[in-house]
């Protein structure tokens, strides 16, 4: 592997596991009212603050979580101690982690999903603070004139969480490695994706912004090649798989020079299936590339073979054969989605 290779690798990240603790809160004080012309005044602690949140924002200008790789322990400060004439103690600061679109947040312990960051500046609270204690005041009733007592505040929360980014895009690229995607996304859109003869050149999602017309535009998602068996974790398995489900669009390349195009989105279409069916129910694409090495008559063969219903065409990223209309067809899908019958 190249220097810019590992480079690449290590600068996205899609997967870690920290450590939140969210802060104490304050505790309830005690306290006398106590003033030149009344000596014995009543019960007048003020409640605790609150103890810090630590609050994730989704940051649409982040596309990994590297700055949190290591982050790994991020906490919260507790709240101040209720003071006298009843006042509140202040609260702990929150800590705002930020975090790309597409984050997912598990619990460490269970795995269960507690919520997805999906919205652009949207805040969603992973460790809430602990609420302040009351103070004496508020126990002063006819029996009890002065409470001597008063709540301490409720303890943060502290709990390992895992973070997973599914990336976000209009149109996901599916293939096996080498079917001409990277080669395709660098073609029409600003992307700059390394490109070799050798599988799992791509070892990272690449995202890249197509232009279309009258300066509209929508993304897409370089996912790396899969192979048979990915479902069961392998090859590059369940670490890649994952970043499909968010795409609106699937974009199977199928590359000229395979012995069986429709054996092999067949093949795609049943490793996606076997990892979620839900998947099935995303709009589907087909194209051939590296097309420039068949001739008119090859292409009618190959694209009889595909079921009618789902979208097939013929491109080449070297020459630009089709692919205006590939971005005819896949802009026509994102925004009028079709749901070919081609289950």
């Amino acid at each position: 592997m190249s220097k810019n290779r590992k480079s690449q690798s290590s600068n996205f990240v899609d997967y870690v596991k920290i450590y939140c603790a969210s802060g104490n809160g304050g505790a309830g004080a005690v306290h006398f009212r106590r003033e030149k012309f009344e000596p014995t005044g009543g019960p007048d602690g003020g409640d605790g603050g609150r103890g810090g949140h630590i609050i994730l924002e989704a940051e649409p200008q982040l596309w990994t979580l590297l700055h949190l790789k290591y982050r790994k322990h991020i906490k919260a400060v507790g709240g101040k101690p209720g003071g006298k004439q009843c006042s509140t103690g202040k609260s702990g600061d929150d800590v705002i982690v930020p975090v790309p679109l597409g984050t997912v947040v598990r619990d460490a312990d269970s795995g269960e999903i507690l919520f997805e960051m999906t919205e652009s500046g949207d805040r969603k609270t992973i460790a809430p603070g602990g609420q302040g204690g009351l103070g004496n005041w508020h126990f002063k009733n006819s029996t009890m004139q002065t409470p001597r007592y008063a709540q301490p505040g409720i303890p943060g929360i502290e709990a390992w969480f895992i973070l997973e980014l599914k990336v976000l895009a209009d149109v996901g690229l599916v293939g096996f490695p080498n079917a001409g995607k990277s080669t395709l996304l660098s073609s029409i859109t600003e992307a700059k994706p390394e490109i070799a003869d050798y599988a799992f050149t791509t070892l990272t999602p690449n995202l890249g912004i197509v232009p279309y017309r009258d300066h509209r535009s929508f993304v897409m998602a370089d996912i790396p090649g899969i192979i048979e068996g990915a479902s069961e974790g392998k090859g590059l398995g369940h670490v890649f798989l994952r970043h499909i489900e968010r795409n609106s669009v699937l974009l199977f390349m199928i590359p000229a020079d395979s012995q069986d195009h429709y054996g092999e989105y067949q093949i795609l279409k049943e490793e996606l299936k076997k990892y979620n069916p839900e998947l099935m129910h995303k709009d589907q694409v087909v194209v051939v590339s590296k097309s420039d090495m068949l001739d008119s008559e090859l292409k009618k063969m190959i694209g009889a073979t595909f079921p009618k219903g789902l979208p097939n065409l013929f491109i080449s990223s070297v020459t630009n054969e089709g692919i205006q209309e590939l971005k005819d067809v896949l802009w026509n899908t994102i925004t009028t989605p079709m749901q070919s019958d081609n289950d």
